[in-house]
């Protein structure tokens, strides 16, 4: 049974440049998923899917392999996750190295762990699902949420749970943007990941942090620096 862990990172990123090999605690940010995938065990292939150069010699600096560089019109900034982990797929098995299951492991995830990706892995064996995926919860109950209408006043979303305790309201979750679990072929047909095809990996919300501004690098730095201090990722 072939596993491929599959890091997508193109070298466009615009709001924090370069952002993909930044120095994050002292190693460019996409070692720290080169390294949590290598050390889980899971997988017989670490690649990574890039059309930048100098990203490519990073990965391999750190253990991954880069056997292809991305096409064009997978490297703008609609490129999505699906069809740029089928593309992955198709060539590893076009070039012999026909793939069962495949990670797609986001290059910004520094919070992310061996024994998460382990547990994904037993999760999409054992519920024999297309996908599995690391989730974690809202720290507010998401039916009580407010918007900012354009006259600049409060208005709920939900009005009708104005007077609901909070304690009475369903649980929500959220994607938690570090790594999914797929079949190749549910890969290959691109089917939808927030489906009941998938199956949540939980993950605790101190280790969850989104990484697409200055202001979220800030915080995640922050946070990882409060979490190595206390004995590091748990």
């Amino acid at each position: 049974m072939h596993r491929v862990a599959i890091i997508p990172a193109r070298g466009g990123s615009k709001r924090i440049p370069r952002k993909n090999i930044k120095v994050f605690h002292g190693k460019p940010m996409i070692a720290w998923s080169i390294e949590a995938a290598k050390a889980s065990g899971c997988f017989d292939k670490v690649i990574v899917s890039t059309d930048d150069a100098e990203i490519a010699n990073v990965a391999r600096d750190w253990g991954a392999t880069v056997p292809f560089m991305r096409p064009p019109e997978l490297s703008d900034d609609y490129a999505g996750t699906l069809p740029v982990i089928r593309h992955a797929v198709e060539w590893l098995s076009e070039h012999g190295a026909v793939v069962d299951y495949a990670c797609c492991l986001y290059a910004t995830a520094p919070f992310v762990t061996s024994g998460d990706l382990r547990r994904g892995w037993e999760l999409i064996q054992q519920s024999k699902c297309s996908y599995a995926f690391s989730v974690t919860s809202y720290a507010f109950p998401i039916q009580r949420a407010v918007r900012i209408t354009e006259s600049g006043r409060v208005a709920m979303l939900n009005p009708e749970h104005f007077s609901t305790r909070s304690q009475d309201l369903e649980e929500a979750w959220h994607d938690a943007g570090q790594f999914y679990w797929g079949t190749a072929q549910a890969w290959q047909e691109e089917r939808a990941i927030f489906s009941e095809a998938s199956v949540p990996v939980k993950l605790p919300r101190h280790r969850v942090q989104d990484i697409d501004t200055p202001e979220d690098w800030a915080r995640a730095e922050w946070m990882f620096r409060v979490m190595q201090a206390a004995g590091g990722l748990q």
